[in-house]
């Protein structure tokens, strides 16, 4: 294959690879934060009953993040139908499935972390330590409370890849976990295991931030970028 034709593959997948090391670091940050806090194993025990309370609903999430990007670069491409006998797809076309994907992950997410919040007295039966779930309450609540915040970044998130944002994608990434690494460095020696959801909040918060940013004004997407189109 020619240089030219591999030159973005390259580009994009390096720039993927930046966002999974950043990804992976801040969870591995997570991790040593977690097993900081105390020599008795309770608050890792918590965590991971908070985690399964998060994968509930984040797993449904994560779907519509691969769904996003599929459908967004399909329905990018301008085509004619032979069925329908008229021309498809295009930038506007694309616009609006992203947002209704957009709305459907607002959606969910409030319906997923609703769902969680109603399950978490049986998911802490699973444990028979009084002190586990005592420590996992209040971080089970905000892994709910996050979904909701989750539902807009997965999805916005696969929107960044399927319209080939890569290197955006992994710059809001790489800052927002920046900040997270700083979070864990703060919170948790204030908040416990609590300072520890916190930070994960100031991760999935940055990222929610880039999502906007990339749907408002520099993705191809962003209106002023479809009026821009539009005039030429």
């Amino acid at each position: 294959p020619k240089w030219k034709d591999l030159q973005p593959l390259l580009k994009g997948g390096a720039a993927l690879q930046l966002r999974n090391l950043a990804m992976n670091l801040t969870f591995l940050a997570v991790a040593r934060a977690t097993q900081k806090l105390d020599e008795t194993g309770i608050s890792a025990a918590a965590h991971a009953m908070s985690i399964q309370t998060f994968q509930i609903g984040g797993i449904v999430l994560l779907a519509l993040s691969t769904v996003a990007q599929t459908v967004v670069p399909n329905d990018l491409v301008e085509r004619y139908d032979k069925k329908s006998k008229q021309t498809v797809g295009g930038k506007l076309v694309a616009k609006g499935t992203v947002n209704r994907l957009m709305s459907w992950g607002f959606l969910l997410g409030i319906g997923l972390g609703a769902l969680q919040l109603l399950l978490l007295p049986l998911l802490h039966k699973s444990n028979p330590i009084e002190e586990v779930r005592e420590a996992a309450r209040l971080p089970s609540i905000l892994a709910s409370v996050y979904q909701i915040m989750n539902g807009l970044v997965f999805i916005g998130e696969g929107v960044m890849v399927g319209c080939g944002n890569f290197l955006q994608l992994s710059l809001s990434t790489v800052i927002a976990t920046g900040a997270t690494l700083y979070s864990l460095n703060t919170l948790p020696n204030v908040y416990g295991l609590t300072g520890v959801w916190m930070s994960f909040g100031v991760f999935n918060t940055l990222r929610l931030l880039g999502v906007w940013y990339h749907q408002a004004y520099h993705g191809p997407l962003a209106p002023r970028n479809l009026k821009k189109n539009n005039t030429e």
